[in-house]
């Protein structure tokens, strides 16, 4: 997980105000990555909008991780 104890701190504080279960290390460094991917490679205002859509599809019923990867093949296609 991140290194930041900010970012941590609200990380939980968030989930807990939308009666959310806590992320995973692996799925807060996964959403990460892939935002920053998406800044870097596509345009920075797609990060927060990637990361929302993975959110919305997630919430929809996709499994994290295919959604995940499909959304990581999309950036590397360019």
């Amino acid at each position: 997980m991140s290194e930041n104890p900010e970012l941590a701190a609200w990380v939980v504080r968030a989930c807990a105000e939308l009666g959310l279960e806590p992320l995973g290390a692996g799925e807060q460094d996964a959403i990460l990555d892939l935002a920053r991917d998406v800044a870097h490679n596509v345009a920075r205002p797609g990060a927060p909008l990637t990361a929302f859509l993975l959110g919305v599809a997630v919430g929809r019923g996709a499994d994290f991780e295919e959604a995940r990867a499909r959304l990581v093949a999309l950036v590397d296609e360019g």
